[in-house]
């Protein structure tokens, strides 16, 4: 899977791609683009994201009036429903619209954060999220996305993710090949970590 953060300088500073590049990334690889939109008013560029080749698309309860409308249209257009929440939105907002989710991102770093400093305090709000819907009953995956590293992959596996999503961990280093390889080697261990 391949997470894009697409940011409009209004919702959250910092401007990133749009739907072009999403159209490019689409040709270039059958895996499944994640689009996690921090954006305002994320509805009114669903079914372009989509279009484009989304197959996956997050939003922020708070960046629209109507998170219900958004959802759906997220469904209608044919795309899994996630919502993304930020560190200090509680889990509890999202009360009833848990049953339309088939993701929840619980993000560990304040979003559209260059430094993307790892909050040790979100853990808690991932196991909350895991017992929550393992209380209802629900099946929606567990994403977790903001400055996860080699140091807190483990302690977010356990707390319940099921989906980690890392980028600077990879990316900011010398040997971004070797940092992969060595994720990979710690997520094929990760399948025996017990949660919770």
């Amino acid at each position: 899977m391949v997470h894009v953060d697409v940011m409009d300088g209004h919702f959250v500073p910092e401007i990133t791609v749009g739907q072009p590049v999403i159209a490019s990334l689409r040709r270039a690889t059958d895996l499944s683009l994640d689009i996690h939109l921090l954006v305002e008013r994320p509805e009114r560029y669903v079914a372009d994201f989509v279009d484009a080749g989304a197959e996956r698309i997050s939003i922020h309860p708070e960046a629209t009036p109507d998170l219900h409308r958004a959802l759906d249209l997220v469904r209608r257009k044919g795309a899994k429903v996630g919502v993304a929440l930020n560190p200090a939105t509680p889990i509890e907002s999202l009360s009833d619209a848990f049953g339309e989710l088939d993701y929840l991102t619980v993000l560990t770093a304040d979003a559209g954060n260059r430094e993307r400093a790892f909050i040790p305090a979100a853990v808690q709000k991932v196991r909350r999220a895991f017992r929550l819907r393992g209380d209802r009953g629900l099946d929606f995956a567990l994403e977790v996305e903001g400055g996860v590293d080699f140091q807190n992959f483990e302690e977010l596996v356990r707390a319940g993710a099921d989906i980690l999503v890392v980028g600077s961990a990879i990316f900011h280093n010398d040997n971004p090949k070797a940092r992969l390889t060595e994720l990979m080697r710690l997520a094929a261990g990760a399948k025996q970590i017990s949660r919770v």
